[in-house]
């Protein structure tokens, strides 16, 4: 399964295998959008601002879904990643965000 996620966090189920080894490659917007434009995948973006963003920069809808996730092998990710840390508690709108480097970053968890 292909995951959206708004962090780099990696949530794995070690209830189902013992080691884990992720990858992580950075990623560039156009890549970003070809594989969640050929790749069925569950949004765990859990802030509304930043789905409505990835919507936008992805070309696909990217529903607000606060899931919890358990990665498993083989599942895969691409992580929304801003490149500074904000206030305790600080929610940006999507006009902040947009206003902020991020990275697109790509895991695997192998």
């Amino acid at each position: 399964m292909l995951y959206i996620l708004n962090s780099l966090i990696v949530p794995l189920d070690f209830d189902s295998c013992s080691l884990h080894l992720v990858s992580f490659y950075k990623l560039d917007l156009e890549t970003a959008r070809e594989i969640v434009q050929e790749t069925e995948f569950i949004s765990a973006v859990g802030h509304e601002s930043t789905a409505k963003l990835l919507s936008q920069l992805l070309g696909v809808e990217i529903p607000h879904n606060r899931i919890t996730v358990k990665m498993r092998d083989g599942d895969t990710a691409i992580h929304f990643v801003l490149k500074q840390r904000l206030p305790e508690g600080k929610i940006l709108t999507e006009d902040e965000l947009r206003s902020l480097e991020f990275d697109l970053v790509f895991s695997r968890v192998k």
